[in-house]
């Protein structure tokens, strides 16, 4: 009975930490990510790279997934977040990136609430590992745009603290304004530069590294928001101009560095498979 108790009694300490932790916002919205995703396949070898063409409209069109998850379950936000903060200063190595170490450390019901981003990372490039050995190519496609999704929200810096709103610092809707409206009003000017995929040697660990660097542009973009609007009555298209000339760069470079994660994540775990031929359908 005690136990019961207990179990019930973190329960709604969990579904209270939801309730009062603002609700994730779409920042970079599925135009953002199937951007990134799409991208990506630009950074793959030769030997890879035909699997991904083949696919490269249905990894397109699934690389948002995740967002409708989260509309129908509300506890998938944990998946989408790491909020650094609630583990002290910058770099945050109070808290363990092996996941298991973090556990005993926190308990589930801390690491759940603060958010699992990373992890959750490290989960679906086992995944697509997996899918990869066992040759189940339905199933790589699926993974890798899924997993091409988590790679962008680790580049998106709202999702990476606990103003992801921009209520701590009196700005409701700064992630909004950075990473859905500069996207879809200057689509036109964001020209992706990604590098080469490359080899992750610890894809957990990796992503925390992307995590921190994406929190690191936090400042930069709430100061371009609050001198973009000074003087502005509203969120105006003058506004927009301001913020995306002095924000816009930081877009650019998240996307870019975030479309060559993508694809350096899945030339992993293709080779973590052991390489295997892959179809070129």
């Amino acid at each position: 009975m005690r136990k019961s108790r207990r179990m019930f009694a973190s329960a709604i300490v969990v579904a209270a930490v939801w309730l009062l932790t603002p609700p994730v916002a779409r920042c970079w919205g599925a135009n953002g990510h199937r951007l990134v995703a799409n991208k990506a396949i630009e950074t793959l070898p030769p030997e890879l790279r035909p699997f991904f063409e083949a696919n490269r409209i249905f990894i397109t069109q699934h690389a948002a997934d995740p967002l409708d998850w989260l509309a129908k379950n509300p506890t998938e936000r944990q998946n989408h977040v790491i909020l650094f903060e609630r583990y002290g200063r910058f770099p945050f190595g109070a808290l363990p990136r092996n996941y298991q170490a973090a556990l005993k450390k926190y308990g589930k019901t801390k690491l759940d609430a603060n958010g699992l981003l990373p992890w959750q990372i490290g989960v679906y490039s086992e995944k697509l590992t997996n899918a990869f050995r066992k040759g189940n190519w339905e199933e790589a496609r699926l993974m890798a745009a899924v997993l091409a999704y988590y790679v962008g929200e680790a580049y998106d810096p709202f999702k990476t603290t606990e103003n992801g709103d921009g209520q701590l610092s009196g700005q409701p809707g700064v992630n909004l304004r950075f990473g859905n409206s500069l996207v879809d009003r200057f689509s036109q000017f964001l020209f992706l530069r990604p590098n080469d995929a490359y080899f992750i040697s610890e894809p957990t660990d990796a992503a925390f590294e992307a995590c921190l660097s994406s929190h690191s542009w936090l400042e930069i973009i709430l100061l371009a928001d609050l001198r973009a609007r000074r003087g502005q009555p509203d969120y105006t298209d003058e506004y927009y101009a301001q913020f995306y000339n002095q924000a816009g760069a930081v877009l650019i470079r998240q996307f870019s560095d975030a479309a060559t994660d993508i694809g350096a994540y899945w030339l992993t775990a293709w080779r973590n498979a052991g390489s295997p031929q892959i179809p070129q359908r």
